[in-house]
């Protein structure tokens, strides 16, 4: 009698090795390549219906996904210092993607949840587009968005409040005595960007100062990105006296560009990133920043899958961290920085925090 499909008749047919299809039949983190391949070998061969599907629907993999935007970004360092250790005391392991934000990877993502590789999954997309919310509905396990999702997405949604977060930001500036104050954006198609393009609009309003399109500038959220579109900006209305940014990584590039110029930051120049990373702090001058709690959302995200992978039968939740303001050196000056430090170290926190129309990436 003919032997039956094996893993060296996988190996194979799949053109990998035998210790590649050994991780991918045991649930172990693997290349998605790889997996398509020897899942692909082992259908063809009969090996799924026998034995791998029997194998992948009565257990599971202990093994939770994080996809984010860029690895490298301290926004998502943060949350994914949160997610590991809640995750990891409940017995999972934490697969991470990095996508570039390239929508057709995050789709990629969500259709290998069939492939049952992991448990559930944390998603963090710079976009939402219809192919993400059809690949939501149809997801074959638990997904948790953060970011902001349209109104009646059904699922479990983390997000933050960033149009508060750009209103403290620039009353901030107004009260410093700022009236030149612009805009550093980055694309206007994701959802932060958006976000924060109408709220610097309607702070700018509710201030009664005009808007003027010279005043912003859209770049990308990436440092290198950020000195090109602030430099961009400086060389098209050089009377600007503030610049608010979208995220801090502009904000440093536009320290790298100030710095080169010759502007003195804040006497000439005040500047306000977003995130509140630990580069705001660790910066030169430091930079003051918004905290849209990049932490807490990591934290909150990873609660609520496992909310769901223990069974939780629930209506999706929507959660939304407040942003909080950080004041520092670029721009009320060292002095200022060291009288705010001491003053918040003895419980007088700035608590100006106005309630948005929306709560939105």
């Amino acid at each position: 009698m003919a032997d039956g499909p094996t893993i060296n008749t996988i190996a194979e047919r799949a053109g990998v090795s035998i210790a590649s299809v050994s991780r991918v039949l045991n649930g172990l983190p693997t290349r998605q390549e790889t997996v398509r391949k020897v899942m692909a070998a082992a259908d063809e061969l009969g090996y799924v219906r026998n034995a791998v599907a029997r194998s992948l629907k009565s257990r599971r993999t202990h093994q939770v996904a994080f996809a984010m935007a860029d690895i490298g970004n301290p926004a998502y360092l943060a949350m994914l210092r949160e997610i590991q250790p809640v995750l990891k005391a409940a017995g999972y392991r934490l697969v991470l993607h990095s996508t570039d934000a390239v929508v057709a990877d995050e789709i990629d993502v969500l259709h290998s949840l069939g492939e049952r590789y992991v448990d559930g999954l944390i998603m963090s997309p710079l976009r939402v587009t219809e192919a993400h919310l059809e690949m939501l509905a149809a997801a074959r396990a638990p997904v948790v968005i953060i970011g902001s999702v349209p109104e009646g997405t059904r699922v479990d949604n983390v997000r933050a409040d960033s149009r508060t977060g750009v209103r403290l930001a620039v009353d901030h500036l107004y009260e410093l005595g700022r009236r030149r104050i612009a805009m550093v954006n980055g694309p206007l198609d994701t959802v932060p960007g958006a976000a924060r393009g109408a709220a610097y609009r309607e702070a700018l309003a509710d201030l009664g100062l005009p808007y003027d399109d010279d005043l912003v500038q859209i770049g990308d959220f990436y440092r290198r990105q950020g000195r090109g579109a602030v430099a961009d900006l400086l060389a098209r209305v050089p009377d600007v006296d503030a610049l608010m940014c979208a995220n801090d990584l502009i904000a440093l590039g536009a320290l790298d560009v100030l710095r080169a110029a010759g502007r003195r930051v804040p006497e000439d120049v005040a500047v306000v990133g977003m995130d509140d990373t630990d580069l705001a702090a660790a910066s030169w001058p430091s930079l003051t920043s918004v905290s849209l709690g990049s932490a807490e959302r990591g934290k909150a995200a990873a609660e609520l899958l496992l909310e769901r992978l223990r069974g939780g039968d629930r209506e999706p939740r929507v959660v939304t961290v407040p942003p909080r303001l950080s004041v520092r050196a670029s721009t009320a000056g060292a002095e200022y920085e060291r009288t705010y430090r001491a003053r918040t170290e003895t419980g007088g926190t700035r608590t100006d925090n106005k309630a948005s129309k929306e709560n939105e990436e």
